[in-house]
């Protein structure tokens, strides 16, 4: 009885360890509850992204972020207003689980649907060793954002799950529905087009990316030079990766 009783007590005292490991820690915030006006599309919590399906770890399409991250964030969007324009986030935290996930998507060439249309012109098993996925990234540390700009007010066209949509580095009318400013590319376009400084682009779609990458180094964050959409903030970097689910 005694021996039963211990086990019990070990095992609820797991399973209180296991719930707590999958609260929001100290220091993370929901971006909302830091600045309500920026505009948020969270991708990885729907089929809208590269593999087809939401990933693992997102019970919820909402954005956290550490918390100076989302200050500084805020501060971007304040510089953005004055010009009747908003930031528009489509990733922040990421949990690991979502991040092995797309490992497995990448390492597996029978997956489905096809979404080529994100990688039109490479070979989906090229995409780890091109630097457009990673066995590790800074969402997971809570200081990385994937991000664009969009005319203040305006919606967000509807989604077609069934829908064939173009290449993501073709025209904007083609390509899948966003009211983002065209940057060129869509987002999560994995093409030599998506690099920040990309040649090929018009004179207004270089102008976009410069409006974005000045509003964005102004306030402390870093490009990734392959994407035109992803910055970090090093200030707050904990320099370690979390799993708690989106919620």
């Amino acid at each position: 009885m005694i021996v039963a009783r211990c086990a019990l007590a070990a095992a609820l005292t797991l399973c209180a360890g296991t719930a707590a490991a999958q609260e929001m820690p100290q220091g993370f915030v929901h971006l909302r509850t830091v600045d309500p006006g920026i505009a948020q599309d969270m991708r990885y919590a729907t089929a809208n992204n590269f593999t087809g399906h939401p990933l693992p770890g997102y019970d919820a399409g909402t954005c956290i972020l550490q918390r100076a991250a989302a200050l500084a964030l805020q501060r971007v969007q304040a510089d953005l207003t004055k010009q009747n324009l908003s930031l528009k986030v489509y990733d922040c935290y990421r949990p690991t689980r979502a991040v092995a996930a797309m490992a497995r998507w990448a390492g597996d060439p029978h997956a489905t649907p096809d979404t080529r249309r994100f990688y039109p012109t490479l070979k989906k098993d090229r995409l780890f060793a091109l630097g457009f996925i990673a066995a590790h990234s800074a969402h997971s540390r809570g200081v990385a954002v994937d991000l664009t700009v969009v005319t203040k007010g305006s919606q967000q066209p509807p989604y077609d799950p069934a829908a064939h949509y173009g290449s993501c580095a073709g025209p904007s009318e083609a390509r899948a529905p966003d009211n983002s400013l065209d940057m060129g590319t869509g987002y999560d376009c994995f093409d030599a087009k998506s690099w920040t400084r990309a040649a090929g682009l018009t004179a207004q779609q270089r102008a976009r990316r410069a409006l974005l990458l000045q509003a964005m180094t102004r306030r402390g964050f870093v490009n990734y030079k392959r994407e035109w959409w992803h910055f970090s903030y090093p200030a707050a970097d904990p320099r370690r990766e979390y799993d708690f689910p989106v919620r």
